[in-house]
């Protein structure tokens, strides 16, 4: 047997001690996972499954998509939480206890909901406390229940969810600005367990919303689009990955799919050709703050707005890329294509230039099949022929060639000293 333990940076010292425990007590073999390809919340199966490891321990914060293949046991920790000054910073901001309130928590206080449960319910009766659920659970939601970033909870309230606030245990982080601009009609209120604060949350929504839906903007102006790989182990990533391809396929634009491990500015400014990028990731890491970054990134909800004619703004932002695919609960079917004389055209709001936001039909292919394969070298290896992939290949930075045999060995000399105004051995040129 073969399992593999999945820690964040911040726990990887207690790794060895960990595993040697494990194995003692189990007899398995255990393997330790020392950098994750994207995000520490994420399970990463493709470096369990280089190790065959039949199972993975996920160990601290996780975001609870569901994965594809292993079985997975989260393990979040559990961090101190005061229970009677998160009692006072509730009851302090809501003084009405016939409130209508739904609590969050960061998983690394779930082991505490349910005292704190105990303490509030008795004098709040609409109070509602989210279950954590890891993977899809079983059957379909019933009416007004609510499955969204591993929590579930069911809303009693007759008009809905926009009857309540949320109250959120943890510190400020990505999976409180998910909640927000998914629930945007709640109001919000958090308590810090660190600093033993509560408090309500005063990021302006609407102004973030308003980012996102200009980033909406820039993606209907893009030409060449990259769909950047954020994630190998999230269920139905391909499929998500396919649908955008064909998404923008039908909407008259390129694409390029990049695996480039953890997106950062240097990385995807070897990209200079792509127009804007679309990142495929968890729910928590698909808001990326891309201020930094040479071109805009954005999410598979907002390429659809951007691309999809029969998508509409209903004020409802959606982070989880699965709610967009067929059989989900936000999937909306492309509409058929129309001629290009008969499309209404659209002015940018950024460029004030016109622009086709029509779909089109898919293009049909202009290579013979007999084409799409060549030989690659003298050991006849086939090698799909991808023009893009050849331009990419020509202008990208290798890194440096060992050149093993074909270069003379010397030995170490002496190299410049000084900076870079003024090295020692250029002296000083007089006025």
């Amino acid at each position: 047997r073969q399992v593999a333990l999945q820690f964040p940076d911040e726990l990887l010292a207690d790794a060895v001690e960990v595993a040697g425990r494990m194995e003692a007590a189990t007899g398995a073999e255990m393997y330790v996972l020392g950098d994750t390809t994207y995000g520490s919340c994420c399970v990463d199966e493709v470096a369990a499954e280089h190790v065959g490891a039949e199972a993975v321990l996920h160990y601290g914060p996780a975001c609870l998509s569901p994965c594809r293949k292993l079985p997975v046991l989260h393990i979040f920790g559990q961090q101190p939480l005061d229970i009677g000054r998160c009692t006072e910073a509730f009851r302090e901001l809501y003084p009405e206890q016939q409130s209508y309130v739904v609590v969050l928590s960061d998983v690394v206080y779930a082991h505490a909901m349910g005292e704190l449960e105990q303490q509030l319910c008795p004098e709040y009766p609409n109070i509602i406390f989210s279950r954590l659920v890891c993977g899809d659970p079983p059957g379909p939601a019933v009416p007004g229940e609510e499955r969204k970033f591993g929590r579930q909870f069911l809303v009693e309230a007759a008009g809905g969810l926009q009857d309540y606030a949320m109250f959120y245990v943890g510190a400020e982080g990505l999976a409180l600005t998910s909640f927000m601009l998914t629930w945007n009609c709640c109001p919000f209120s958090s308590f810090n367990p660190i600093t033993g604060c509560g408090r309500r949350e005063t990021l302006n929504v609407n102004r973030a919303l308003m980012r996102r839906l200009y980033l909406v903007e820039r993606a209907r102006d893009a030409s060449v689009v990259g769909i950047l790989v954020g994630t190998l182990g999230v269920a139905g990533y391909l499929t998500v990955l396919q649908h955008l391809r064909e998404l923008l396929c039908r909407a008259g634009k390129r694409s390029y799919t990049l695996a480039v491990g953890k997106p950062n500015p240097a990385k995807l400014a070897n990209f200079l050709e792509v127009d804007i990028f679309v990142l495929v990731a968890c729910a928590q890491n698909s808001l990326l703050d891309s201020s930094d970054f040479y071109r805009p990134v954005v999410t598979p909800y907002e390429l659809e707005l951007a691309c999809n004619p029969a998508r509409e703004w209903t004020g409802n932002y959606l982070t989880d890329f699965r709610d967009l695919l067929p059989g989900a609960c936000a999937h909306v079917e492309l509409p058929p294509a129309v001629p290009a004389a008969e499309a209404v055209p659209d002015v940018s709001l950024i460029t004030g230039k016109m622009r086709a936001t029509h779909l089109c039909d898919p293009p049909t292919s202009q290579l013979p099949p007999s084409t799409a394969l060549a030989c690659r070298d003298q050991t006849r290896a086939l090698a799909e022929i991808s023009p893009a992939a050849s331009f990419l290949e020509s202008r990208s930075w290798h890194g440096l060639e060992q050149q093993l045999g074909q270069t003379p060995v010397s030995k170490a000399v002496q190299g410049r000293r000084g900076i870079a105004i003024a090295y020692e051995d250029e002296g000083c040129e007089q006025p």
